[in-house]
């Protein structure tokens, strides 16, 4: 597994296909994710969309370096602000940001900093799997059901084989956080006109994360043109659901919003 240092911080990472045919793909994961657990998904992408495809697990997460110490309310702030020390480590430019659930609300973040994060790091376009941009009950629920079958059933055996060491602890800091009154206020519509690329936001009508008022709200706020996409029959992860109409969607919206050179 290969590794980057981006703000002093030790990150795995792994890339797929060839560059050079269009701005590169850049997955950003969901609050329990990593590189591992999008199973084949980068692999998949990129030979649907002819894109290299880059992705990452955030610090805590993987093999990268563990988490110093709790996550705080402002913790996909902080990533999105580590977001472009990332790219220029990796050598990229001109990407499409493609988030699911946390990794979507890190992307809407950076593509609203009122001042462009780094001159050669904006993104061109964002794809938004499951995203959120405010806290429903909805969620607050979800976690919280994760969190009673992480301790009591066979999911906490299924996360920790896609972690490293620091596995548990990177569960407690995630569902603590959110699950914190300091979370409940979490909100990151006030920035959504200030995003101005092209975005595709995908959720599924079964999605037991969130409801289609995340979508309504990414709809009305964003600056620029926007997509959305409800699939029936699907969760949480699109990806992971329907795999076939999420990959020829997002295939669709990349050859029309970043053209291959």
């Amino acid at each position: 597994m290969p590794f980057l240092r981006a703000g002093g911080v030790r990150l795995e990472y792994e890339s797929r296909g060839s560059p050079g045919s269009g701005p590169p793909l850049i997955l950003l994961h969901e609050g329990l994710g990593s590189v591992a657990a999008w199973r084949g998904f980068p692999e998949a992408l990129a030979g649907s969309t002819g894109r290299a495809v880059f992705v990452y697990s955030r610090r805590g997460y993987g093999l990268s370096d563990p988490l110093p110490g709790p996550l705080t309310p402002s913790f996909m702030h902080d990533e999105a602000r580590l977001l472009p020390a990332v790219l220029q480590a990796a050598g990229i430019s001109d990407p499409v940001l493609i988030g699911h659930s946390d990794g979507a609300s890190i992307a809407l973040i950076h593509a609203a900093a009122p001042a462009a994060p780094a001159p050669d790091t904006p993104a061109r376009a964002l794809v938004l799997l499951a995203p959120h941009v405010f806290v429903e009950e909805e969620t607050l629920a979800g976690i919280r059901e994760v969190s009673t079958r992480y301790h009591a059933g066979d999911f906490g055996a299924r996360w920790r084989r896609t972690q490293g060491e620091h596995a548990d602890r990177t569960f407690a800091a995630w569902t603590e956080v959110w699950l914190s009154p300091a979370f409940r206020d979490w909100n990151i519509e006030a920035g959504l006109p200030r995003i101005r690329c092209p975005v595709l936001a995908i959720q599924g009508e079964d999605d037991q994360y969130g409801t289609t008022r995340q979508l309504g709200a990414i709809r009305a706020g964003v600056g620029g043109a926007v997509d959305t996409l409800l699939l029936p029959s699907c969760g949480h992860a699109p990806q992971r659901d329907r795999p076939k109409e999420t990959l020829e969607a997002i295939r669709r919206f990349v050859a029309s919003a970043t053209p291959a050179a």
